[in-house]
Order: C-alpha cells, then sequence, then structure tokens
C-alpha cells in the first residue's frame, strides 16, 4: 500500500526539472521615509522594475524590504533582521554613507553577501571586508571627474568647499583638498555645516567676499536646493558651481531652474550615455512612474540585478553567491561591472564616473569627450 501510494504522489507532480525553484529572498535597506525618502523611493522605484525584469528571465525574486529612515543605527537593527530572522542571500543598500558603513560591519560580522548601490564614503571599501562589494564609483572619482573637466576648460586657482558634516560629505571633501593640494588649487575656506540646517547665508557671504573659482558642494536634496537659494539671494558667482552628485543629481533640482541652471555635477548614471539598456531603462522609468529618473534608480536596479541572478544560481548560498560576485563580470545599464581589488579597496567596481551640467531644467553630459552630448558653459554665466 506505501509503495502505490508513493507511486500515485509521483504521478501527480511534475517533473523535477519542470517544478519551480523558489524564489531567491534578497534583503534592501533603503530610506522610506525621512528626509532622503525621495531618493529611497526612486532607489525602490528600480529595484521594482529589476524584479520584473528578473522573473521574465526567469529568477523569481521575494524582496524583503527594510526602511531605515536615513540613520546607521536602524540600519544596523535592519541588517541584524535580515541576517539572523529572514534569511536572506545577501542585501543591497542602503543610501547614506553613514548608515551603509555601519550595515557593513554588520554583513561582515553574519557573512551576508552585501552589494552597496549608491553610498559613496571611500572607506566603505577599502575596510578589507570580504562580504561588502560595492557597484556605484567612491566619492574620490566623483573629484577626479569634475576637476579633470573644469582643468580642461579652464584654469581654476581657488576653491571654497561647502559641505555637510556627514560620512559622504567628509570623504568628499578630504578626496577634494588631496587632489586641489596636486593641481596647485587653493582651498580658501572649508564649511562643514550640520546636515538640515535652515540657513547658510554667513557662510556664502564669507565665500562671496573669498570670491573663490569654484564652490564644491556636497549635499542631499533639501540642503541642495537651499544653498543655491541663499547663494543666489547673497550674489555668489564663482567660475563653477560643482555637486558631488547627491542632491544635486534629481529631476526635483534641475527642475528649479532659477537656481540650477549651469550647475554642473558629477553623477553615475546618465540615460544619454551609451550603456546597454540605459536609454530604455529612462523611457521604461519615465512611462512606469511619471518621473525622470537619476542614478539612483539606475544603480539599485543593476544592484538588485547582478546579486539576486548569482545568488539564484547559487541557490541561496551565501557563501558561494560571495564567490560568483567575486569571478563574475556583468555588462548593462552601468555598462561593464567587475569587483575588484585595487588602490586599497576591496571588491570595488571601476565605474566610470560622468559630468552633467544643467541647461534650462535638463541634464546635459559634458564629461568625458567621448560620451558627451554638450560642451559645457563656462565660466558661469550669473544668476538668471
Amino acid at each position: 500500500m506505501k509503495r502505490l501510494f508513493a507511486v500515485l504522489v509521483a504521478m501527480l507532480l511534475p517533473p523535477a526539472g519542470a517544478r519551480a525553484a523558489a524564489p531567491v529572498r534578497i534583503g534592501v535597506i533603503l530610506p522610506r521615509t525621512g528626509p532622503e525618502a525621495p531618493i529611497g523611493e526612486e532607489m525602490a522605484n528600480g529595484i521594482k522594475l529589476a524584479q520584473e525584469d528578473l522573473a521574465a528571465s526567469g529568477v523569481k525574486v521575494e524582496i524583503v524590504w527594510e526602511d531605515d529612515t536615513g540613520k546607521p543605527q536602524i540600519a544596523m537593527s535592519a541588517m541584524e533582521r535580515l541576517a539572523t530572522r529572514e534569511a536572506v542571500a545577501g542585501v543591497v543598500g542602503s543610501y547614506t554613507s553613514a548608515s551603509t558603513s555601519a550595515v557593513a560591519r554588520i554583513a561582515e560580522k553574519y557573512r551576508v553577501p552585501l552589494l552597496v548601490p549608491i553610498s559613496s564614503k571611500d572607506e566603505i571599501t577599502m575596510a578589507g571586508q570580504r562580504w561588502v562589494f560595492r557597484i556605484n564609483s567612491p566619492a574620490s572619482f566623483y573629484v577626479q571627474a569634475l576637476l579633470e573637466m573644469v582643468r580642461g576648460v579652464g584654469q581654476p586657482r581657488s576653491a571654497a568647499l561647502v559641505y555637510e558634516d556627514t560620512d559622504f560629505g567628509n570623504s568628499a571633501a578630504r578626496s577634494f583638498k588631496a587632489a586641489a593640494a596636486k593641481l596647485g588649487i587653493a582651498v580658501l575656506a572649508e564649511s562643514p555645516y550640520s546636515k538640515g540646517s535652515p540657513d547658510y547665508r554667513s557662510t556664502l557671504t564669507r565665500i562671496r567676499a573669498l570670491k573663490p573659482d569654484l564652490v564644491f558642494m556636497v549635499s542631499y536634496i533639501a540642503d541642495a536646493i537651499l544653498l543655491m537659494r541663499q547663494a543666489q539671494e547673497i550674489g555668489v558667482r564663482p567660475q563653477a558651481f560643482l555637486g558631488a552628485g547627491g542632491g544635486f543629481t534629481l529631476a526635483q533640482f534641475a527642475a528649479d531652474r532659477a537656481i540650477s541652471n549651469h550647475v554642473i555635477t558629477s553623477t553615475q548614471w546618465s540615460e544619454d550615455v551609451r550603456w546597454p539598456g540605459a536609454a530604455q531603462f529612462a523611457r521604461r522609468y519615465k512611462q512606469r512612474f511619471g518621473l525622470d529618473s537619476s542614478h539612483h534608480g539606475a544603480c539599485t536596479y543593476e544592484a538588485v540585478r547582478i546579486l539576486a541572478e548569482t545568488a539564484a544560481r547559487a541557490g541561496g548560498d551565501r557563501a558561494r553567491t560571495r564567490e560568483a560576485l567575486r569571478a563574475g563580470r556583468w555588462s548593462g545599464l552601468l555598462g561593464d561591472v567587475r569587483f575588484e581589488d585595487f588602490g586599497g579597496y576591496t571588491n570595488q567596481n571601476r565605474h566610470p564616473i560622468l559630468v552633467q551640467q544643467i541647461f534650462d531644467g535638463r541634464y546635459e553630459l559634458v564629461f568625458p569627450a567621448a560620451v558627451a552630448n554638450r560642451k559645457p558653459v563656462f565660466p558661469y554665466p550669473g544668476w538668471k
């Protein structure tokens, strides 16, 4: 009787090769509430598109969402849950460098592959951690691209730095000062500020008096807009306003044309760049969400795609997923992706930085010359 029952059960089940594989579980940590929620929304939108494309290719992904509100302590608790209770194959996140730095330590502790899509603090991939990978370029790459661009069209000799006193801001400021020293660009003022400050007028008044050739800014979206509005009010007029990605790359910033026109910013991605699927992704994102995508959506899309495909092939095993990330190569929205050890970095993708300038509310690629679709305007022509 038992043998007959077993035969009947076997007849009812589909062949082993036809059975649907269990979905791979991927944890995601990003700010869905709080000051950085607009960027968290872009990241979430990119994840939703990646999940659809993965399903179409036969990779079923279950996303376990965590909201860190942009705060490191909350991010750490989220990572603990994902690593222990949720048993995810890997994690993508977070957004702020402070949160990601904290999460990276937890990932290393529990041996969970962490793929960083956005955070740019150099030190995130400079601690020799074996389980932490980064798809985007670090802050020092932002600075190198910006200075190379402006040095190609002018001869700036001085700069002022205005940056938030966070991991992101401090890392970018250190990189700028080091690069400026090598190029003979004098840093006349260095002004860190508390994130979310209500007033920058005293700082900007001091900068106006110093008349630097460059004003280099590191800010998330709310601060980026307020800084430029008050710079206009005070009458700051350098040869160039330079933004280190962050809030200077968002459609919300560009849409404020009175303050954003001719601002130059570094970015990880653009819909105009000739990487496989970049233009199609931009059109699809706009049709689906009614918004323009910045690099936040594209980088997070690609991070989830790569981690999910890799984890699925590894059967959800964390160690095998880590090994496959180390050995793999991919091509897509961000061009070629490969995680390498170089220049003090571990598991870092050598991703090229792009430079954009805003023209009447639209971002245009101005550097490198090989991919640019418009020549930069330099020096800054003044406020409208």
